[in-house]
């Protein structure tokens, strides 16, 4: 068989691997600034949420972060313990789980608006080249999403 059969398997043929690699990255710069506010990134993306909704089920929770329950309940646990979000049963409903920020997660926001530039400079784009990567992702995620 020909080498050029297996141009599919090498890595620089792979759009996974870029996206990979480049979350991996991404993450790793997030690391400091959120370790002074004592967040993982899976954390920080669900404050993000919750100073936006202030209120929401953890059901739409996990949508908006493409995460799934097993993942998103210790995430959420561990906000609580650390007084940033209290969870609770929806009175009509038992059966839905409802997070809300409280008071000390709101504050917290103060901190974290810092995050977001002092990340954003290492990525050396343009403010054409970030929109242009923005709607990409989002077309990949949209195209994707129904499809796991």
């Amino acid at each position: 068989m020909e080498e050029n059969n297996f141009d599919l398997l090498k890595l620089e043929n792979q759009i996974c691997f870029p996206l990979y690699a480049a979350s991996r990255e991404v993450v790793k710069l997030y690391r400091p600034h959120l370790d002074a506010l004592n967040l993982t990134y899976t954390q920080y993306i669900a404050m993000m949420v919750m100073w936006e909704e202030k209120q929401c089920s953890v059901k739409e929770l996990g949508k908006r972060l493409y995460l799934d329950s097993g993942t998103l309940t210790p995430v959420l646990k561990s906000l609580e313990q650390k007084g940033y979000v209290r969870r609770f049963r929806m009175e009509d409903d038992e059966r839905v789980m409802l997070t809300e920020i409280t008071d000390k997660g709101e504050a917290l926001k103060e901190q974290a608006k810092e995050v977001p530039p002092k990340v954003g400079c290492n990525f050396m784009l343009s403010a054409e080249q970030s929109v242009e990567l923005y709607k990409l992702l989002y077309t990949l995620l949209g195209n994707i999403s129904g499809k796991s």
